[in-house]
């Protein structure tokens, strides 16, 4: 394996499983290096209304689809988005073993990696985009392709893959109570949380949403009869939040801890109306077996993240519009503990030194990320319509939620909602302070911008420079601390719209092997092949980060 950079220290965990933990993790390792292994045999029968599945590829585009576009970012040793994703932290101090912050400074690719394959980033669009009337665009983003989704999925008899269902929810907020309870009566609930840096940002081209679902026992009390009951799934939700946060109180929606039977405030007394309450080893309820495990999710833990386009209304304001561009959802298939997943990190990292290219089974109704969850996606098709992904269209979901070193149980929104009370609603960026990163004292987005030199990680979106950033590529430090997350990552309506449709011309194309950012003109900070005379990063410029947030 050949690698640009500097020189840095690297920790290479290895580590080995033993037989019965890891069958399935040396399955999909056995296949060649060239291609991952398609397990999904034939198409379920489906009387469904329109083509659920693609046809697949014997050969993939990019064999290492899981490094994502941003990577190949000219950093001209001065610029370092990289400092998102890649991240050392202090040896046990969370289940993250990766330590991959050399990554800032290294392009540390495997042989093949060097070739940027995302060919979609130097597309011209404009004259395509200009032959798209705002109309146009403005009734597509309004339209509802969640809900025929759903209704294909359940009209096959033969489908063993997941059924992400809630009920309106290609109505966004609308489908939603004010703390976030899913009003079909689901169990899913959304939080308020702040977008990570930068691909989520409205001004780059997507809006979003998070989801969680706890599995039964965390919802049902242990002492009137196994019924549901929100005061015990509101408090098990918050006791997980706790262990991510590392915090030893926390505050809460109004609870009855009767209803719960058990004190969690501390004070000696169930009380009928409380709000805050304390860390625990074991969650209440029926689930008061569990133990609380620092910063992992229990076994059955579920996520729902729509992706899409980016809304405007009759005032002009950014909002999200019914039209996804993906629908992605991951559960928590198998709980692995801190020291198994310390070894899975090692052979990881051991597989990279060596320069093994990544390697996933796909299987159309979920696949394994090798380290506990099992993920599926929906993108749009030609009609816009939503299908299940395809095998490569997959393996690059699998770069993020898999081995990045600033991860926590492979997830990045639950780590950054809003703490408490506060985050327990449908994501809201209106009023949001820009909260620093627990690693940096000043506000994350501002250091973003300063670190990033621009308001993208290709430093090319001009809107955000002209905003943003004085003539001498400065920050306008004032302007951005008196500015809230909307203000800060809400294109104007003419750039979004354009956004939408620069999308639209891939969704079109189907070219989504070839890469999924909308760009408005052809990328000019990005690699299209890095060698080793491609500038590096120097030590001093690298950042520590976390994506934990002081609110």
């Amino acid at each position: 394996m050949k690698y640009v950079f500097i020189a840095l220290s690297f920790l290479a965990l290895s580590g080995c499983f033993n037989e019965n933990d890891t069958s399935s993790q040396q399955n999909s390792r056995a296949v060649d290096e060239t291609q991952n292994i398609n397990e999904s045999g034939e198409n379920p029968v489906s009387p469904a209304t329109y083509p659920l599945f693609t046809e697949e590829k014997l050969n993939a585009a990019n064999k290492e689809a899981v490094i994502p576009p941003q990577c190949y970012t000219k950093h001209e040793g001065e610029h370092n988005p990289c400092m998102i994703c890649h991240q050392n932290y202090t040896y046990k101090s969370r289940p993250n073993y990766m330590f991959d912050a050399g990554l800032q400074s290294a392009y540390e690719f495997s042989d093949y990696g060097f070739t940027n394959r995302w060919d979609n980033l130097f597309e011209d669009r404009s004259e395509r985009v200009a032959g798209i009337e705002d109309t146009e665009i403005l009734e597509y983003i309004n339209q509802d392709n969640y809900t025929p989704l759903i209704e294909n999925l359940k009209a096959m008899s033969d489908w063993k893959g997941p059924i992400p269902e809630i009920t309106d929810l290609h109505l966004a907020a609308e489908a939603f109570d004010d703390l976030g309870f899913a009003k079909d009566g689901s169990y899913w609930v959304a939080f308020n949380y702040k977008p990570l840096p930068s691909t989520f940002w409205p001004t780059n081209g997507s809006t979003d949403d998070v989801m969680i679902r706890l599995p039964a026992a965390f919802r049902e009390t242990s002492c009137s009869g196994n019924d549901y009951s929100r005061d015990v799934y509101l408090a098990n939700l918050s006791i997980l939040e706790m262990s991510f946060q590392e915090l030893e109180s926390i505050s809460v929606p109004p609870l009855d801890e009767n209803a719960i039977c058990t004190d969690l405030n501390g004070d000696g007394v169930l009380s009928n109306r409380i709000s805050e309450i304390q860390a625990r080893d074991f969650y209440v309820g029926n689930a008061s077996s569990v133990p609380v495990t620092h910063m992992l999710y229990p076994e059955g833990t579920e996520f729902i993240h729509s992706v899409r386009y980016v809304g405007v209304n009759d005032q002009n304001d950014i909002v999200t519009p019914p039209r996804m561009k993906e629908l992605r959802y991951m559960v928590k298939t198998n709980f692995y503990p801190d020291t198994w997943l310390e070894s899975a990190y090692g052979n990881e990292q051991q597989e990279k030194i060596d320069g093994l290219l990544p390697k996933y089974v796909y299987r159309k109704e979920g696949s394994d990320n090798e380290f506990g969850w099992q993920l599926i996606g929906f993108i749009e098709d030609a009609k816009g319509r939503l299908r299940v992904q395809d095998r490569e269209e997959t393996h690059f979901c699998m770069g993020c939620h898999t081995t990045v070193g600033s991860t926590i149980d492979q997830t990045f929104a639950f780590a950054r909602k809003v703490t408490g009370a506060d985050g327990w609603g449908y994501i809201n960026t209106r009023g949001m302070k820009d909260a620093p990163s627990k690693a940096w004292e000043n506000n994350e987005i501002l250091e973003y911008f300063r670190t990033v030199g621009g308001g993208d990680e290709f430093r090319q979106n001009e809107e955000m420079l002209d905003k943003w950033f004085n003539e001498d590529g400065t920050v306008k430090v004032d302007a951005v601390k008196a500015a809230d997350v909307y203000t800060l990552t809400a294109p104007s309506r003419e750039r979004a719209l354009a956004l939408n449709k620069a999308y639209r011309t891939i969704v079109e194309d189907q070219d989504f092997h070839h890469g999924r950012d909308a760009n408005l003109k052809p990328a000019k900070n990005v690699y299209r092949e890095v060698d080793e005379n491609s500038p590096v990063l120097p030590g001093e410029k690298t950042r520590s980060y976390d994506i934990r947030l002081k609110w």
